[in-house]
């Protein structure tokens, strides 16, 4: 079979397992659409966990990053990572021990505050919908190759499925089915890493394979043959970095701060019964992620080594069809500037084509010449990953509209029959404001991804972490920081990356950008958390603290289960 039939096969089976799932599971309470009915197992809930956690960006986009940028694309790589252990040791536990639905939730109880409620909403759903325009992109970038059909027509048939196991199961539905998809996603990650690293170096362990020599005999390391092929067309060496170091400690911090803020991987830790199984799923799902992140540096050195033997300085009539059919997709384009009849893909302004940084991971085992079910496997792997973190962020847009917005502000009275049919509601539109912005992203998936960390490091980070282990923190003091931090954050975002007071996306584009203190707007979020930090403080020293109800809720949270209460014997 070709690669189509195998991709339509596996996708399909793919899809009728998460459907099935969708409606073994379905939601028949807001307890079950909202936390899955907190009886999930540490196990199952690690997985799921993963999966939420490894969107897109982790599969399809990161490895992409780190092959066009190399040493300057580990950024991503040691902040998502150190993230998740800032949230799973630091956060987790004591939000799992406060038993809300849903971190606004969180925030409007331990701030005594519906203001405090309503803003953690804003922040909740620009982040989401942030992070959820990346997933989308990601469907689209998958369909639009394997399935050849095009990107718009791509996103509305992932909009149709994630809607509908979303929708119908809730956090119930979502969990079962984030597992199916670890066990996809992780199983198409790793085999063509491991047919490509055995293929090149002779080794079958990706991680140890990246630093092996050649398996030609001639000795050379693949690390020093791909430096000697980046300098060779002009590009800096794979191994040496060109950001600054303050902007690379500043996009590292804002990843890191950002995942402990991420509502949509917070809310899993209320899917299980105790805080004892929270600390465990999370100790699991570092584990499960692991498998992939490591695997993420190798997988980028493959495919840029194989990218650059391939398509140097030969004819482009002798193109293999692998470029010819990302070509078809508009996520690879050759423009012959000299009329020659070569592709030249060198760096400066005579470089002759653009590779869009999303297909390199799909186009990995193509380029490699892996049998057809390895690259039809890869196709359906980038969809899990891709749907399983949008159907968590959807839950999120909908809880945080049904259950924080409308049940505790404006509607108290509604049964939770009607909560549940509002849940639903919201979810079926966010869906489809998900897609536009899918259709229209402002930016390659994993950099859409990153303006999502940095929304959540300047808006939520500060307020969570003040709320558990500083128990003189005040509403006024919560509400001005998270104002002030996700007002500037997007304020930098709108100004640096569509140029919205600038002419516009591609005068922003066009121009070498002057960024505040040398730092990206991926980075930014660091800055921003610092400025939401020092304005809770300082308006938290000159307003009243908080009942004292609230200090003993503080005291109570950071308490170990089993252990007597603060001034206890």
């Amino acid at each position: 079979m070709d690669v189509q039939t195998w991709t339509y096969l596996l996708v399909a089976l793919s899809f009728a397992l998460y459907i099935g799932i969708a409606i073994w599971s379905r939601a028949a309470s807001t307890k079950d659409f909202y936390v899955a009915g907190g009886g999930v197992s540490p196990l199952a809930n690690g997985m799921a966990t993963a999966a939420d956690w490894m969107s897109a960006a982790s599969f399809i986009s990161m490895a992409g990053i780190i092959a066009f940028a190399g040493y300057d694309g580990s950024v991503y790589l040691m902040g998502w990572t150190g993230g998740y252990v800032l949230l799973a040791l630091l956060l987790a536990p004591y939000l799992r021990k406060f038993g809300r639905f849903t971190v606004p939730d969180f925030i409007g109880e331990r701030y005594y505050s519906k203001t405090a409620r309503i803003v953690a909403v804003m922040c909740a759903l620009l982040v989401s919908f942030t992070y959820v325009a990346g997933q989308m992109r990601g469907v689209g970038v998958v369909f639009s190759r394997f399935l050849e059909v095009d990107i718009n027509t791509g996103v509305i048939i992932g909009m149709v499925i994630v809607l509908f196991y979303a929708v119908l199961g809730g956090m119930k539905g979502i969990t079962y089915t984030q597992v199916a998809q670890y066990c996809v996603l992780i199983f198409a990650f790793m085999v063509p890493a491991i047919f490509i690293s055995i293929q090149m170096t002779g080794n079958p362990v990706p991680q140890i394979g990246m630093g092996s020599a050649l398996a030609d005999g001639s000795g050379t390391y693949l690390l020093d043959k791909l430096d000697g092929l980046s300098t060779e067309l002009g590009f800096a060496a794979y191994t040496d970095g060109t950001k600054s170091l303050t902007d690379i400690f500043c996009i590292t911090l804002a990843l890191m701060v950002g995942t402990a803020g991420l509502p949509h991987v917070i809310v899993r830790f209320f899917t299980v019964r105790r805080v004892r199984d929270a600390r465990k799923s999370a100790g699991l799902a570092l584990l499960f992620i692991a498998i992939l992140y490591t695997t993420a540096p190798a997988v980028s050195v493959f495919a840029k080594t194989n990218l650059l033997k391939t398509v140097s300085d030969r004819p482009y009539e002798e193109m293999p069809a692998w470029f010819k059919n990302w070509e078809k997709t508009g996520l690879l384009v050759f423009e012959d500037k000299n009329a020659d009849g070569r592709v030249q893909y060198v760096a400066g302004e005579s470089n002759e084509l653009i590779v869009d940084r999303d297909i390199m991971v799909l186009a990995n085992p193509e380029i490699a010449a892996l049998p057809a079910w390895v690259i039809a496997l890869v196709a359906a792997g980038g969809l899990a990953a891709a749907l399983s973190t949008a159907a968590g962020l959807l839950l999120v847009i909908s809880s945080s509209i049904s259950h924080d917005l409308i049940k505790n502000v404006f509607r108290p009275d509604i049964t939770e029959k009607q909560e549940l049919w509002l849940a639903r509601g919201a979810a079926t539109v966010a869906v489809v404001i998900a897609g536009y912005f899918g259709i229209n992203p402002p930016d390659f998936v994993a950099a859409v991804v990153a303006l999502a960390f940095g929304l959540a490091a300047a808006s939520f980070f500060p307020a969570i972490l003040l709320g558990i282990f500083y128990k003189r923190m005040n509403s006024k003091g919560a509400v001005s920081g998270m104002v002030v931090g996700i007002s500037l954050m997007l304020f930098y975002m709108l100004k640096f990356k569509f140029g919205l007071f600038d002419g516009g996306k591609e005068a922003v584009d066009a121009l070498e950008p002057e960024w505040w203190f040398g730092v990206s707007p991926e980075g930014f979020g660091s800055l921003a958390m610092v400025a939401n930090f020092a304005t809770a403080l300082l308006v938290n020293a000159f307003t009243a603290p908080p009942p004292q109800d609230v200090q003993d809720l503080v005291e109570n949270i950071r308490t170990p289960e089993g252990a007597p209460p603060a001034g206890g014997h």
